[in-house]
C-alpha cells in the first residue's frame, strides 16, 4: 500500500462513497489512498494552468508596446513554446503519480475484478462532454486563426500567443484523458468496480472543463480592445459556459434518477 493511510482519509473515502450511493462498499485503505492522490493531483492540475497563464501574460507584455517596424517575436515565441512544453510535462507527471499509486494499490489486491465490457470514452466522458470539448477547442482555434489572417500589429501578435497556448492546453488535456481512458481497473469486487468507474468518470469530467481556453484570451487578445473579434470571443466564452452548465445539470438529473431507481429495486 502506497504510504500510511490516516483515519481522516478513510473518513473522506466513506463520505465519498456515501455521496455516490455506494454505502455498501467498505472504505478500504486502498480506496482512501487512490482518492487522496487524486485530490492532490487535481490541486496540482489547477495550479499548473494558473502558473501557465501568468507566465503567458508575462511573455505577452514583454514585447509591448509593438511598433510598426517590429516583424518578429522570436524570443517571446521560444519562451512560450517552453512554457507549453513545461505544462504538458507537468500534467504528464501528475498522471504518472496517480498511475503509480493505482498500480501499487492493485498489486496488493488478492484478486482482480474487471468489467464484462471495458468502459469506453462514451461511458467515461460521455458524448455531450466530448462534443462540447471538441467544439470548444475547434471554435477557439477558428477564432484565433481567423484573427491571424485579417489582423496585424499588436492584435496579430496577441493571436499568435493565444494560438500557441491553445495548442499546448489541447495537448495537455489529451494526455490527461488518454491516461483516464487506458489505465487498468483497480478493483476486487463489484462494489470497488463501481467505485473505480466513478473515479474514472469524475477524473475525465474534471479534465474536460476548458477553463484555460476561457482564460487565455484575457491574458492576450483582450488587451487589444473590445473590437468585433474580441466581442466574438466574449460571446463564445459565454455560450460555451452556458452549454457546460446545461450538460452538467443534465448529467446530475440522470445520476439522481439512476440512484432513485437503484434504491427502489
Amino acid at each position: 500500500m502506497p504510504g500510511k493511510v490516516r483515519p481522516t482519509q478513510l473518513e473522506i473515502a466513506r463520505l465519498w462513497l456515501a455521496a455516490r450511493g455506494l454505502t455498501g462498499v467498505t472504505p478500504t485503505p486502498m480506496l482512501a489512498a487512490r482518492l487522496t492522490v487524486r485530490r492532490r493531483a487535481r490541486l496540482g492540475a489547477a495550479i499548473l494552468p494558473a502558473l501557465f497563464l501568468m507566465a503567458t501574460a508575462l511573455v505577452y507584455v514583454s514585447a509591448l508596446p509593438i511598433r510598426p517596424a517590429d516583424d518578429g517575436f522570436g524570443p517571446q515565441l521560444v519562451a512560450l513554446t517552453g512554457l507549453v512544453a513545461g505544462l504538458v510535462l507537468g500534467l504528464g507527471l501528475l498522471n504518472r503519480w496517480v498511475r503509480r499509486v493505482d498500480q501499487q494499490a492493485g498489486a496488493d489486491l488478492p484478486r482482480r475484478a474487471a468489467h464484462t465490457v471495458r468502459p469506453g470514452w462514451r461511458t467515461v466522458l460521455g458524448v455531450p462532454r466530448a462534443a462540447f470539448l471538441a467544439v470548444t477547442y475547434a471554435g477557439g482555434a477558428v477564432l484565433t486563426v481567423a484573427a491571424l489572417t485579417v489582423r496585424d500589429g499588436a492584435a496579430r501578435y496577441a493571436a499568435v500567443i493565444l494560438l500557441i497556448g491553445l495548442c499546448g492546453v489541447a495537448v495537455g488535456t489529451a494526455v490527461q484523458l488518454r491516461h483516464v481512458f487506458t489505465h487498468p481497473v483497480v478493483a476486487d469486487d463489484e462494489g470497488t468496480l463501481k467505485a473505480d468507474l466513478l473515479m474514472r468518470v469524475e477524473d475525465a469530467r474534471e479534465m474536460a472543463v476548458p477553463t484555460v481556453v476561457w482564460s487565455l484570451p484575457v491574458v492576450s487578445v483582450f488587451d487589444t480592445g473590445l473590437d468585433p473579434w474580441n466581442t466574438g470571443w466574449l460571446v463564445f466564452i459565454v455560450l460555451s459556459t452556458v452549454a457546460l452548465v446545461l450538460i452538467t445539470a443534465r448529467e446530475g438529473r440522470a445520476a439522481l434518477a439512476a440512484r432513485r431507481g437503484s434504491s427502489a429495486r
